[in-house]
């Protein structure tokens, strides 16, 4: 167990639907690299988990939510996918606003599947390089991002994948990418 990541925050967005291996597989690589998580959200209580957005995948209990949280509190984001989790979050303010300021403090946001919609909602793609699930591409290009196809794609603070096949690498790619993070969080 390696802990380039003790002492760091990482904020994982997330809403009803999320996919659960793009919570969970992320959050145990992160959790295993020293760092400490909370799940974000836009009602309390618990997010309902999919499995390929069509089977009920349990639960994940809310730490807080994204309106009650400041983007100074963490030094990374995490953006899980499923259909339905970013299509919730892409129409709700707070989580918006939440996405953008983070864009804006130049910290590091990771991104996978779907979950770059609500990066779209926020307009911090133009002029990006980024990858994600087939069906979403068009809204990202549209959007003004450069689109590719790839397993892992880093841009500068943006780190994205296209889908759950690609985890074990996006897994690696974020606790790197992460651990570049700005100051580590005291008390931690």
């Amino acid at each position: 167990m390696t802990h380039e990541l003790r002492g760091r925050k990482v904020a994982i967005l997330a809403a009803d639907g999320v996919e659960r291996v793009e919570l969970e597989q992320p959050r145990g690589a992160l959790h295993g690299a020293g760092a400490e998580t909370e799940v974000l959200s836009i009602h309390p209580g618990e997010i309902q988990a999919r499995q390929w957005d069509l089977n009920p995948a349990g639960t994940f209990p809310v730490d807080r939510l994204v309106s009650d949280a400041s983007a100074d509190d963490y030094d990374a984001l995490l953006l899980p996918g499923g259909t339905m989790n970013p299509d919730q979050l892409r129409v709700n303010e707070d989580a918006v606003g939440f996405v953008k300021t983070f864009v804006d403090s130049g910290k590091p946001v990771a991104t996978i599947c779907h979950g770059p919609w609500t990066l779209v909602e926020a307009d911090v793609v133009r002029g990006r390089r980024l990858t994600s699930w087939p069906s979403i591409r068009t809204d990202l290009r549209h959007a003004g991002a450069e689109v590719v196809d790839e397993e892992v794609v880093i841009d500068g603070q943006f780190t994205s994948s296209r889908s759950p096949a690609d985890l074990p690498a996006f897994c690696a790619a974020i606790v790197e990418q992460f651990s570049h993070a700005g100051r580590p969080v005291s008390g931690a």
